[in-house]
């Protein structure tokens, strides 16, 4: 990816191309078209640690659970062969109940009920569990312990011998593969970078954003916080190239309001370009009616997609939106220009796969957290359920959301 440094101008004859390829739609689809959908039931787990011990009862369902849930998808990756490896959250939400959560990457095989027919149904599988058996991490993490932080609760063996990871230890919200197979994690509580390997193993200590601290950063001791609590990377963008992360604040820094900082990390380097975190390589201005990014991804060589979102779900969702997106282009005010894609609350449904009849699909949830390029003009699009607390799709019921993962047509791609 070319550098985005020093002056940045308005290229308004670029941005027209762009986005006449973005937003130009193909004869069947005039506007965003839902073209597939799959559902992993809400109650679905893997084989792991007791979890949920530190909750309470939600949406008709009593933990502790005998199990992982399988839930909570903040990034997703395509594998090129119908396949996504799918990075959940820290489990439950807050730093203070996630510690017998293990965090992990899921593989998932989605077969989408489309037109032309598919059972609408996802095949799941555990890819890697995230680790630090070499002892990369300074601070105390779950697996140190012997009982689990503020309880009388013994730590699981499997994560102790393990040294496993828990959603008390880190909150990962983004992941992405870089050319060398490694990965790299966005996370919350620092915010920080982790470095592993293919195996989710720690390859380095976790790499702070210079100058950026949150609350729930494990190293805090006198620093005063100037990064919200669960607003550090929620999303990260690989560049085209492969050479080059764009991490991304979900919430504003302390006295940014309204404004979320994009920074970019150097991979050749292992460093970030950036030591302020209050001037940032990029600046993207959010709209009045959201409170967070939780998604950048890739198009094309400077091109973005941004989902952002308000805190809404089911009846209350007013604002979750996609936009696009160029780092070359900025407003007099130096912000990034957005220009809306999908308005996901308000996509068309032609085929009825919404069962609603109405020809149109929404997706309420709160959390809609993650976005992945297909090709065709199609973007892939999965919610964060938030098991068991997520009531955006059954409100009406109040049972706990599913997974799903929504296939939609915008046209083509740069």
């Amino acid at each position: 990816m070319r550098a985005f440094s020093g002056r940045r101008v308005i290229r308004a004859g670029h941005r027209a191309a762009l986005l006449s390829l973005v937003l130009a739609a193909c004869a069947d689809a005039p506007e965003p078209t839902l073209v597939g959908v799959a559902v992993l039931p809400a109650d679905h787990f893997v084989t792991g640690p007791i979890s949920g011990q530190f909750i309470e009862p939600a949406n008709g369902r009593t933990p502790p659970f005998d199990g992982q849930p399988v839930q909570g998808f903040s990034a997703l990756i395509g594998n090129g062969d119908g396949s996504f490896l799918a990075l959940p959250d820290n489990g439950y939400g807050r730093k203070e109940n996630s510690a017998d959560f293990a965090l992990r990457v899921y593989r998932l095989r989605p077969d989408f009920r489309t037109a032309d027919g598919g059972s609408g149904t996802i095949e799941v599988e555990p890819a890697f569990l995230l680790r630090d058996p070499d002892r990369m991490i300074s601070f105390p993490i779950v697996a140190d312990l012997e009982l689990y932080p503020g309880s009388t609760i013994p730590v699981d063996p499997t994560i102790r011998n393990g040294r496993l990871l828990s959603g008390a230890d880190l909150d990962v919200e983004s992941f992405r593969r870089v050319p060398d197979g490694t990965f790299y994690f966005g996370d919350e509580f620092g915010p920080f970078l982790l470095h592993t390997d293919s195996t989710g193993k720690l390859l380095e200590a976790p790499i702070q954003l210079p100058g950026a601290w949150s609350p729930q950063h494990p190293l805090l001791g006198a620093e005063e916080p100037n990064a919200r609590a669960s607003g550090g990377f929620e999303g990260m963008a690989l560049s085209t190239d492969g050479t080059t992360l764009y991490p991304m604040l979900e919430r504003p820094l302390v006295g940014q309001e309204g404004q979320l900082n994009v920074y970019a990390f150097d991979l050749a380097a292992g460093a970030f370009t950036h030591s302020d975190p209050y001037e940032p390589p990029f600046k993207y201005r959010m709209d009045p009616a959201g409170v967070g990014v939780p998604e950048i991804t890739a198009v094309s060589d400077g091109g973005f997609l941004v989902i952002e979102r308000d805190e809404g779900q089911g009846p209350t969702a007013r604002h979750k939106k996609v936009f696009l997106v160029d780092l070359g282009e900025v407003d007099g005010e130096g912000f990034l220009v957005k220009t809306e894609v999908i308005d996901l609350l308000d996509i068309a449904d032609p085929h009825d796969m919404s069962g609603s009849g109405t020809g149109r699909f929404t997706f309420p949830y709160e959390t809609t957290e993650a976005l992945v390029v297909l090709d065709d003009g199609v973007i892939g699009i999965i919610n964060d359920n938030n098991y068991p607390f997520g009531l955006g799709r059954h409100a009406a019921t109040g049972q706990p959301d599913d997974n799903e993962f929504i296939l939609v047509r915008i046209g083509p791609l740069p």
